[in-house]
């Protein structure tokens, strides 16, 4: 069933504007919030956020510096953890249940540790990844491309600027090796690479640095004991992040991971119907909790 969405422009104490869309009945508690990866991308989880909001009210929005959420300055953590718990109020929710993809779910993350009264339930997907997992990323991203692709991407990245269409063909070199399913993964990407514009390079720079400077790794103790009832982990067992990562991190916090095989670093492309199950049975189960 297909919801219409609402809209809105939510002012943050520092000036910013934050945009957000929210679909389903916005009286019902709690909500469902996505965040959305990057740093730096649009967001770009509607298909996620209506496999849901027949269930709750779903809100998504452009994290600031991205898509109509404009924002030129210095980016960092601590202000985007702000942000949510700014939108939380707006939106007169006092507990939510948190959706986090990629970074996304570092961010929820980072929430929990600063706001865990303000966190009804946990679903992270494709993320966070902690420890050494980047040697093992690298390896299989070479393993699904080839020297020619390996030297053009190399090659685009370290242009000082670029075209509209050489930054299409980068992020489609960066984003197809994604997914296991090759052939639809170029596909996907090189949509992508259309969609998700444009790509905001500072906000990226800026919030990596902060996590360098201060990585979740060193809270994962602290996040253990702030984590609310409700939480799982969801990876795509054909990701190029390492799913051991994953697991890892779940055994590091005590909870549920599930493996969607044959499924990439965005799952509900190539495994749907199982993302749908998972998402749908973690959030009627938290429903139904708060009733």
């Amino acid at each position: 069933m297909s919801l219409k969405e609402r809209h809105g422009l939510a002012p943050m104490s520092d000036g910013a504007s934050i945009s957000w869309s929210m679909a389903g009945d916005a009286t019902r508690k709690p909500p469902v919030v996505m965040l959305h990866g990057g740093p730096g991308v649009p967001d770009y989880l509607g298909d996620v956020a209506a496999m849901v909001s027949d269930l709750a009210p779903t809100y998504r929005y452009f994290q600031r510096g991205t898509g109509q959420s404009v924002w030129r300055m210095r980016h960092t953590l601590a202000r985007h953890v702000a942000d949510l718990a700014e939108l939380l109020e707006i939106w007169e929710a006092p507990r939510a249940i948190i959706v986090g993809h990629s970074y996304g779910a570092d961010l929820a993350c980072r929430f929990c540790l600063a706001h865990p009264e303000k966190v009804g339930a946990l679903l992270l997907m494709c993320g966070p990844f902690v420890g050494d997992w980047r040697k093992a990323d690298r390896a299989e991203r070479n393993r699904r491309t080839t020297p020619a692709q390996r030297d053009r991407h190399r090659e685009l990245d370290e242009l000082r600027s670029r075209t509209e269409e050489q930054e299409q063909e980068l992020l489609t070199l960066s984003w197809f090796t994604d997914h296991v399913d090759t052939e639809h993964g170029w596909e996907w990407a090189a949509q992508s690479a259309k969609q998700r514009r444009p790509i905001n390079w500072s906000m990226n720079r800026d919030l990596g640095r902060d996590n360098r400077a201060d990585p979740l790794d060193d809270h994962l103790d602290e996040l253990r004991t702030r984590l609310p009832a409700a939480v799982e982990i969801i990876g795509g067992a054909g990701d190029p992040r390492p799913i051991s990562a994953l697991a890892s991190l779940a055994e590091r916090l005590e909870v549920p991971l599930t493996s969607i095989d044959n499924a990439g670093h965005e799952p509900w492309l190539e495994q749907p119907e199982a993302v749908r199950a998972t998402v749908r049975r973690f959030v009627q189960r938290e429903i139904a909790g708060a009733m």
